[in-house]
Order: C-alpha cells, then sequence, then structure tokens
C-alpha cells in the first residue's frame, strides 16, 4: 500500500523543541527510506513541511510510523491513499 503523506509545521508555534524535532526528521527519513518504508520525500516550496510517500503493509503500520516521526506532536497531516493506474483493473471496477 502506498501513501501519501502531506505534512506541516505552524511557523507560530515552534519551539525550541519543535526546532529540534525539524532537525531530526531527514534523519528519520532517510532510516525509512533504508529500511524500503519510504519511497520518497520531498520538501513542499513555500511551506514548512513536505510530501513524503510512505509504501507499508497496512494502515496500522503508517500510522505507528507517522507517531514515531520526531515532528509528529508539532505537525498537522493529510493522508492520501495511492492507487497504480498503470492497472485500470486498480482504479475501476465494474458497475453492476
Amino acid at each position: 500500500m502506498k501513501f501519501l503523506v502531506l505534512w506541516r509545521l505552524d511557523p507560530g508555534r515552534l519551539s525550541p523543541e519543535a526546532v529540534k524535532a525539524v532537525l531530526e526528521q531527514p534523519n528519520y527519513g532517510k532510516k525509512l527510506e533504508a529500511e524500503g518504508k519510504l519511497e520518497c520525500r520531498y520538501h513542499i516550496v513555500g511551506r514548512h513541511g513536505g510530501a513524503w510517500i510512505y509504501k507499508v503493509k497496512s494502515n496500522e503500520e503508517l500510522d505507528m510510523l507517522l507517531a514515531m516521526a520526531p515532528v509528529y506532536n508539532y505537525a498537522t497531516y493529510e493522508v492520501l491513499p495511492l492507487a497504480d493506474m498503470a492497472n485500470p483493473d486498480t482504479v475501476l471496477r465494474k458497475l453492476s
């Protein structure tokens, strides 16, 4: 299963602890990439946050990985499930 996770930080809530968490986030991303849990990660220009594509076995695994992220307590998340459009069967279904 693949998920696009958009996470955003509110600059008005950046305490010293939040800044420390932000500085730890790239290392967390590298670890997940090495484990095959994270396919890619991007900074969204003009925003404080990022867009990461996770490749996980379940919703629960994704939830656990997000909760372990250094910025978890400081970020807001939008989670979007992804479907491979190379095979129409994964996107379309027959109507009865």
